[in-house]
């Protein structure tokens, strides 16, 4: 899961993204509201996580900015500021849910898991392509009734896969899609998944839906190459 993290303070937000990276989640910075809206529109997030007090850009102003780009991903706003008045004009702006500060790590992750929850029951319970299934409630795969088990970065790729058949998608897609900011474009980790991705979903069948297109990325599809 991708989270963009929207907050000035930048001992708070280096606390909150080591919580949340700990949790499996790739998370990118952004310390005023003008560089935030840039993120949001920019990269594939799943949560965005919004302080209200922010410079060059509060934080209404640069939910309802990004939901002018019609950028529908889930929206949490974090804030000193507790008065009711306050949420609601947060919630008016675009926000999906709001969170005031201080606040415990445990209630964070639970609402960005709710969040995120949302977002994936607005698609389809299940993708099915090619003769191989995933269950995204449940995060389980399947090629030819059998189960594949996948770990949650492994999953994330082929889902990326899946919804985009006979696609080609580039290693920067992919980068920007699985991890945040700080990866190393130049290192072999991608390789390194679609290697033991191949191994799972292709390995024992009659075909193969991974391929490789030399120069420009990667393609799944069942037909060869």
């Amino acid at each position: 899961m991708r989270v963009l993290l929207i907050e000035d303070d930048r001992k708070i937000a280096a606390s909150l993204k080591k919580s949340l990276r700990s949790e499996g989640f790739a998370v990118d910075i952004a310390h005023d509201g003008v560089k935030g809206e840039e993120l949001a529109v920019v990269n594939d997030n799943d949560v965005i996580l919004l302080d209200v007090m922010l410079p060059k850009q509060d934080g209404w102003v640069t939910c309802r900015k990004i939901r002018e780009q019609n950028i529908l991903t889930p929206i949490l706003m974090l804030t000193a500021l507790d008065d009711v008045e306050d949420k609601i004009r947060g919630l008016d702006s675009g926000a999906d849910d709001y969170l005031a500060k201080p606040f415990h790590t445990g209630e964070l992750l639970a609402r960005i898991r709710s969040l995120a929850r949302r977002r994936t029951e607005v698609r389809t319970a299940d993708i099915e392509q090619f003769g191989l299934r995933l269950e995204l409630k449940t995060h389980r795969a399947f090629r030819e009734g059998k189960e594949i088990v996948l770990t949650a970065k492994e999953f994330a790729l082929l889902e990326l896969f899946m919804m985009h058949p006979s696609e080609i998608i580039s290693r920067e897609r992919i980068s920007e899609h699985l991890w945040d900011m700080n990866f190393e474009p130049r290192s072999n980790v991608i390789e390194s998944f679609i290697k033991f991705l191949r191994q799972k979903v292709d390995k024992g069948y009659g075909s193969s839906l991974i391929h490789t297109v030399r120069g420009s990325g990667y393609l799944f599809s069942d037909k060869a190459l």
